[in-house]
């Protein structure tokens, strides 16, 4: 096959969209292949090795003693730029031998590396007409990765992915986070370097990543990058959300990801000690979704739920060292969620210092929900004394945002502004931003979806999409209660 991508140009992100596109097309026409579900896993591990080859490539130019962890034949220079191994004998070399060497099924020439192992273990070549691997291959093989810009956009493809995997797959009550809302909760976060750094729903790693990027710059020397590399730490428990966080881990410099395949749930609850516990947690966890019962009967009977969002908060709060902090996106339900939910609350208020709730506006997360967000900051140091609430809202003339025209970076600049650094030094309250006290939160019942006590809430004007979003919540809202009194009926059974 041409070398391609030996002599092209560094590829841009609409040139790569351009090329995976047609890769789409190419794989439609195979039989082997039933929609995006199966082309989607196909076309990521593809990727996955053009990349990773560049990436070696780039390692032993910098390092003349550099041993790769794919070996020839099994690079992807030597057999997808092979114009002689095409059609069947492409198919077979794949599935009889790639394959098998990537899984570490190959006695004599298992690869040394058990993260790619790992990776592999459950990769299937699933295209049946080697005619059209190969020309799957040749498409792929026109994107060049000449630089780390290109390795970003192809973490960026990877996240384009797992948004459209659950497109295909249905709401599953786990949303892709946009970057801008990423990047804000990690800046926001304060980050050091020595602090281990835990998303127990990790999804493609855009956490994990933005705060690799944002402490790489501290780290002076190979011993400070490599307590980076085993602090950043994740849970997933989806099969192809993790492969995808795995490669786009690996593709931005980490060679061994701290990243564990299983129900955080059950993973963080399993855990016991203090050496298991973390510095700090940024998250945006399932919602909307339910745990079966064997989840559910994990935590103590007066705050067992269903809900998925309050099992997360209940297992952050055990998993935060004394002193550790946390930024978390969760739905309005959440917020003012009575029964089990009321008593997570309180024990939040109680151990934690619920700093700010940040109130995002309408459409962020579309087009998977409408449900509206906040993100939730606090430090594990004690009592809540008083929270901070500031409403982002959305550009004027809109009334909330799209999947095509998505939140900004920039609509974030005023609450980073007003922020007041690390120590939040000179709040103001203004249209945007007032403080509650905790007596009032006590005396609300630990209710925290609280309005805005500058602004008028003109409901004639709100959209319906939001108005039904508060009917929606509002029915949460009594699911909870009658859910809470499940619990105190049964307790008091048995009492």
């Amino acid at each position: 096959m041409a070398a391609a991508g030996k002599t092209a140009d560094k590829t841009s992100r609409a040139r790569l969209g351009a090329v995976i596109k047609s890769a789409r097309d190419i794989m439609r026409k195979d039989a082997g292949l039933n929609g995006d579900l199966d082309r989607l896993p196909q076309l990521s591990w593809l990727l996955f090795l053009r990349a990773f080859d560049a990436l070696e490539e780039s390692r032993r130019l910098a390092d003349r003693g550099y041993r790769p962890a794919i070996e020839a034949p099994y690079r992807w220079r030597d057999w997808a730029e092979d114009d002689d191994l095409y059609g069947d004998a492409l198919r077979d070399f794949v599935n009889g031998r790639l394959l098998p060497y990537l899984k570490g099924d190959l006695k004599d020439e298992a690869p040394r590396d058990n993260v790619l192992v790992d990776l592999f273990k459950d990769m299937h070549n699933r295209m049946l007409s080697g005619y059209l691997l190969g020309d799957l291959v040749r498409q792929l093989n026109e994107i060049n990765f000449a630089s780390s810009d290109d390795i970003h956009t192809m973490a960026y493809l990877y996240e384009t992915i797992l948004r459209e995997m659950r497109d295909a797959a249905g709401d599953s009550g786990e949303f892709y986070t946009p970057r801008p809302v990423i990047r804000f909760m990690v800046k926001q976060s304060f980050l050091s370097l020595g602090e281990s750094i835990l998303d127990p729903a990790c999804g493609t790693g855009g956490f994990l990543v933005e705060s690799l990027e944002e402490l790489s710059v501290k780290a002076d020397g190979t011993e400070a990058w490599k307590q980076l590399q085993k602090d950043l730490r994740g849970i997933e428990k989806k099969p192809l959300p993790y492969l995808l966080c795995l490669m786009n881990l690996i593709l931005h410099g980490i060679d061994t990801p701290a990243v564990v395949r299983n129900n955080a749930l059950v993973q963080m609850t399993s855990e016991t000690g203090d050496a298991s516990k973390v510095s700090v947690i940024l998250t945006n966890p399932p919602f909307g979704g339910e745990e079966e019962n064997s989840i559910s009967e994990r935590f103590a009977k007066g705050i067992r739920t269903k809900e998925t969002a309050w099992l997360f908060l209940v297992a952050i709060l055990d998993k935060l060292k004394p002193g550790g902090r946390c930024a978390i996106v969760l739905p309005n339900g959440v917020l003012f969620g009575e029964g089990a939910g009321t008593r997570i609350k309180e024990r939040l208020l109680r151990e934690c210092n619920l700093h700010t709730v940040v109130r995002l506006p309408q459409g962020v997360f579309a087009p998977y929900t409408q449900i509206p967000a906040n993100l939730l900051f606090f430090e594990k140091t004690g009592r809540t004394e008083e929270t901070w609430f500031y409403e982002i809202l959305p550009p004027e003339g809109r009334k909330g945002y799209s999947k095509t025209k998505p939140m900004r970076d920039e609509e974030f600049d005023e609450c980073a502004a007003w922020w007041g650094g690390r120590k939040r030094e000179g709040r103001q309250e203004n249209e945007h931003a007032w403080r509650v006290p905790v007596a009032d939160i006590e005396a609300g019942g630990f209710n925290l979806d609280l309005s805005n006590l500058n602004a008028k809430d003109d409901l004639a004007h709100r959209p319906p999409a939001e108005l039904l979003s508060d009917l929606i919540a509002m029915e949460r809202q009594i699911l909870g209660l009658l859910e809470g009194l499940a619990v105190d009926l049964e307790e008091s059974k048995w009492a």
